[in-house]
């Protein structure tokens, strides 16, 4: 009897000691099971938006919680930053950034936080593709056609973008500088409508990925895209480095996540090991590159060097153009 107990004893406890062993293989979690708030700074159907539809799910499936997109749009994204920037460092509220509301935004105005203090690196989306695109009714079909076209038309030209301190907005304030045309900036609440409005031909031209598919649908009319490379979607269209414009332009083309400053580190290195694990997933990269991104893969700290560099080269060309 006794040894029969024992026996039993020890089969009861057997299946104990292998979840506790599991449980001590595998990393403690820094999240709870209530959701993880994703903050997303544009409006619906923007790029940002696209993005954080496809990462929040991705995110969501490995850390085994649900992720809720959140979208808080605003003075070109600062409204959604400063609310994560003021969050509760939990790890429970993140931002879906884009180079525009960190590196851009914060040299037009007050916008209620310090990019490079008051937010902490998560990881890299990736670097993103875009399009110069105008309507069809545009006679130009290059940039050089372009200029010339602007030239030709002093004050005509305008240009839509997601909103002042958006990487639209410095793109077309910098192709107007190179190619020494005037145009007159139109700002969007968000990439989608700034879009829409140049395919109803209430604006001449914008340079975003957002307008990708409208280029393929005849919508509009792609000119050059910008990128290392050529865009995969459009072989045809030449960059813009191929047309002798954009060498010298600052580098306002990624995405990433932030969490508030102060996000332990066990948190961050967490999500951007569940984050990085998401890149590698054929369907999130495939996603990812339909909205025209390369998405690649970064620690934190190599994040952080990102941010500071291209703030650092955004505020002076801002400057330079006069435009902070």
């Amino acid at each position: 009897m006794l040894l029969r107990r024992h026996l039993l004893g020890a089969g009861l406890a057997a299946p104990l000691l292998l979840r506790n062993r599991a449980a001590l293989a595998q990393p403690a979690s820094a999240f709870s099971d209530r959701p993880l708030r994703y903050i997303c700074p544009f409006p619906p159907g923007a790029t940002n938006d696209n993005i954080a539809r496809v990462m929040s799910r991705a995110l969501g499936e490995r850390l085994g919680i649900s992720v809720v997109v959140e979208n808080r749009a605003g003075a070109g994204g600062a409204v959604g930053a400063r609310l994560v920037a003021e969050a509760r460092p939990d790890a429970h509220t993140l931002l879906n950034a884009s180079a525009g509301n960190l590196v851009i935004a914060p040299h037009l105005g007050a916008v209620g936080y310090d990019p490079l203090r008051d937010l902490a690196p998560v990881a890299l989306t990736g670097e993103a593709y875009s399009i110069v695109a105008v309507h069809p009714s545009l006679p130009v079909n290059s940039i050089a056609e372009l200029v010339a076209y602007a030239q030709q038309n002093p004050g005509l030209l305008n240009y839509a973008s997601a909103g002042i301190g958006s990487a639209g907005h410095l793109r077309g304030a910098l192709l107007a500088e190179e190619g020494r045309f005037d145009a007159v900036h139109a700002p969007f609440p968000g990439s989608a409508h700034a879009a829409h409005s140049v395919v109803a031909g209430d604006c001449h031209l914008i340079i975003d990925p957002i307008a990708a598919p409208h280029v393929r649908a005849g919508r509009l009319r792609g000119i050059a895209t910008l990128g290392p490379d050529r865009w995969d979607l459009f072989p045809e269209v030449p960059t813009l480095t191929e047309q002798n414009f954009g060498e010298s332009w600052p580098n306002g083309g990624w995405f990433g996540l932030f969490a508030p400053r102060g996000t332990s580190e066990d948190a961050i290195a967490e999500l951007n090991r569940h984050y990085n694990d998401s890149l590698a997933d054929a369907a999130v990269d495939a996603a990812l590159r339909r909205f025209g991104l390369r998405p690649i893969a970064a620690t934190p700290r190599e994040l952080a060097r990102r941010v500071a560099a291209d703030h650092a080269e955004s505020g002076a060309t801002l400057r330079r153009l006069r435009i902070a």
